[in-house]
């Protein structure tokens, strides 16, 4: 069995409360997942799920309080110096926001060639090159280089981000809501573009995002937070088409179906999400839990198991479905 290219074991973040005498905000809980080269892991969940903390750790903008993060087999956690340098190159982001990621100040040419830079790439020359590379693979010319961003529309200035992550030419990108601030007109030429990159190039994605459609028709493997916590992890065409959680349920019912004539009944879940400094007893989803509960609800937190092959879930009832 091939190595993954990222492993996630047990990763947790806490934060202290504003009051130190309150309990501490347990951000992200015991999570695990893998991602292999060439494919797409994609995190969902509500606001607040732990998904860009999760994401922000494995960029190395925040320290784990436990856990492990492997990089081609070696724990990241050790990593300094060149091999520290040489991770920041192998693992990219794209943000959200193409109008606020992009410095109005500079040039696109110096913005996509800034990383390079930083990194001793090589001459100016080497430079230029490579940018104009980076540039051409995400369908913009080299006259590109000597305009300003607020000169591009928000789908171009996305695909100069995108350039800009490409320049390094990583294993990872990390991208967070890449579609989000767009117009629904341009998001499928982006969902598009980046697909054909990772065909292209080999490069992993670990998509963030609330979109279900962008996430059934970009990943290969999701993972579903709540509170902190994965509670669903399986192939995207099999949760999509055979979730088990009751909050996978929910959030598939709330989605827009898939055709127009497609029908579905929305799960209206109970009450509101618990503040991270009270998470529930037992299962953290039983006070919003639309299924007819059992004690082991209340009593008993639930570990991610295999229900079906490669599909694991955290809930008792995960079996017994709606």
């Amino acid at each position: 069995m091939n190595q993954p290219l990222l492993k996630i074991e047990n990763l947790e973040k806490h934060f202290p409360s504003a009051k130190g005498s309150r309990p501490t905000v347990k951000a992200v809980t015991g999570v695990n997942f893998e991602l292999n080269e060439g494919q797409t892991f994609s995190l969902v969940g509500e606001s607040g799920s732990g998904k860009s903390t999760t994401a922000m750790m494995i960029l190395r903008l925040l320290d784990p309080t436990g856990g492990a993060i492997w990089f081609n087999g070696e724990n990241i956690a050790g990593f300094r110096g060149k091999q520290l340098k040489s991770y920041r190159k192998a693992i990219q982001a794209v943000f959200q926001d193409p109008f606020s990621s992009l410095s109005p100040r500079m040039r696109v040419g110096d913005a996509v060639g800034e990383p390079l830079v930083v990194n001793g790439f090589g001459s100016k020359s080497d430079v230029k090159d490579r940018v104009r590379e980076a540039l051409e693979q995400v369908g913009l010319s080299a006259e590109a280089m000597d305009r300003y961003p607020h000169e591009f529309s928000g789908g171009q200035r996305q695909r100069i981000a995108l350039a800009r992550a490409l320049a390094l030419k990583p294993k990872i990108i990390v991208l967070d809501e890449p579609v989000s601030a767009l117009d629904v007109s341009i998001r499928a030429q982006i969902m598009n573009l980046m697909k054909d990159l990772q065909e292209k190039t080999g490069v992993a994605y670990l998509l963030i995002a609330h979109g279900l459609d962008t996430v059934r028709y970009m990943s290969h493997w999701v993972g579903v937070m709540y509170l902190g916590e994965l509670v669903e992890v399986a192939p995207s065409e099999e949760l999509f088409t055979r979730p088990l959680h009751p909050y996978t349920q929910a959030l598939l019912s709330a989605a827009l179906p898939s055709h127009p004539r497609g029908n579905r009944q929305e799960i209206v879940l109970n009450g509101e999400l618990p503040s991270p400094l009270d998470i529930p007893s037992g299962c953290p989803f039983h006070t919003r839990c639309f299924r007819q509960r059992v004690d082991a609800c209340y009593q008993q937190k639930p570990l991610l198991r295999e229900i079906a092959v490669q599909h694991v879930v955290s809930c008792h009832l995960a079996e017994y479905g709606r």
